[in-house]
């Protein structure tokens, strides 16, 4: 039998019946676009949930004090609520090998109003380093400067959902430089208009307001209270973020004089465990969902099965004649595998085209940016073709070893 009499052969089976192989390859097409779409979905959610943690800042490490101990069972206040960052840490870990830039942080929640509007918003006071540790752009103007926060400068840089709140829904079509704003009723002037930037699981700087760090110690934190919310460090590379972690922990613990680890008053947290243990939970996701669509793919395998050995019943007798003329074994064989193939193989090239295209339409609908693979549209065709051939195999080879006499005589 020639490659051409073999196709000749398998598009007349297949279309001898194409109710029945058209449900077959149904099941198929659902298989490899389920596993398609929903390993895009999560593949688009890994990689979303690490460009919001990377939006934070670049190669960023945040220390925060640590929780005020109690004497006796008294209950713990929690964690950050320590008064036990100074600026004489922050000048420190400036001097910390492989530290590109670091900023101090004083936060905290005031009412801020103009005329005629008002929002309660986290004021942060920062250095002008803050802007390049955590990548935020500007809309209108400029950062906050050093020699601003030296000089105890009353200027303020707000984010586009304080601009909304503030001065109207078209605020950021606005100039709204020069404006002037009342923080816990002290007047700041308006030097700059945050890009906006949306939420994150640490909060969202769309919705702060950013002045001098001198200034926010000064009028804000009260005399003899010169602590910091937090410090944040830009390490050079992120490759040498672990070696600056522990670096600026044996720092801090010999500053605060604190000879036990265990009883740090502060805590460092790094960004790229927050990635990885991210990665790590939206893999496992992927994984499941890809795992959930597979079943599918070995039903529709099943069903392959099921009707490759109802054509072997219903075509005995053919079976029986092409013997009886001289085809051989090996003949019969290919002739069914092909078939089983042929339904696979359709099946997956048109399960690709609507797993893509459902990827698509979630990514245009907004739910999520889904990604779709060149490995996991490999992967799914691969599988396809191997189920053509795994559940084509048993009716191939069970045709191919019948009687001619018995299939003959098989009514």
């Amino acid at each position: 039998m020639t490659t051409r009499d073999l196709f000749e052969e398998t598009h007349a089976a297949l279309s001898a019946n194409k109710t029945r192989s058209g449900l077959t390859i149904l099941g198929i097409v659902i298989g490899i676009a389920s596993v398609i779409a929903l390993t895009a979905i999560g593949q688009g959610a890994q990689n979303s949930i690490s460009a919001s943690i990377d939006s934070l800042g670049s190669n960023l490490l945040e220390v925060m004090p640590g929780a005020v101990r109690m004497i006796g069972f008294g209950a713990s206040s929690g964690r950050g609520s320590a008064k036990s960052l100074t600026p004489g840490d922050e000048t420190a870990i400036m001097g910390v090998a492989n530290v590109a830039a670091v900023s101090g942080e004083y936060s905290s929640r005031y009412q801020v109003t103009v005329a005629g509007a008002n929002t309660n918003t986290t004021v942060d006071g920062v250095n002008g380093s803050y802007a390049g540790i955590r990548n935020i752009s500007m809309d209108q103007g400029a950062f906050i400067t050093d020699s601003q926060s030296l000089s105890l400068s009353k200027v303020a840089v707000i984010g586009s959902t304080v601009a909304t709140d503030l001065f109207g829904t078209d605020a950021t079509s606005t100039n709204l430089v020069g404006k002037n704003i009342r923080v816990n009723n002290m007047q700041f002037t308006v030097i700059g208009l945050m890009a906006t930037k949306g939420g994150s699981g640490f909060g969202s700087q769309d919705n702060e307001i950013f002045i001098p760090l001198g200034t926010a110690l000064q009028y804000f934190a009260g005399t003899g209270n010169q602590f910091l919310s937090t410090i944040d460090i830009q390490a050079a590379t992120q490759q040498s973020m672990s070696q600056v972690q522990s670096d600026v922990t044996a720092l801090l613990l010999s500053r605060h004089g604190v000879s036990d680890p265990a009883k740090a008053d502060f805590s460092i947290l790094n960004q790229q465990d927050l990635v990885s243990a991210a990665s790590s939970v939206t893999g496992t996701f992927t994984t499941l969902l890809a795992a959930v669509a597979g079943i599918s793919l070995l039903v529709g395998g099943i069903g392959i099965m099921n009707m490759m050995l109802t054509n072997v019943t219903e075509r005995m007798r053919e079976i029986g004649l092409r013997k009886a003329i001289g085809a051989t074994k090996a003949d019969i064989n290919r002739q069914f595998l092909a078939e089983a193939v042929a339904l696979t193989f359709i099946g997956g090239a048109a399960g690709v085209a609507l797993g893509w295209s459902a990827a698509y339409a979630v990514t245009a609908m907004g739910i999520v940016a889904a990604q779709v693979t060149l490995s996991s549209v490999v992967l799914a065709f691969g599988v396809s073709a191997a189920i053509g051939i795994a559940f084509g195999w048993y009716p191939a080879r069970r045709a191919a070893n019948l009687n001619p006499i018995d299939a003959l005589r098989y009514e």
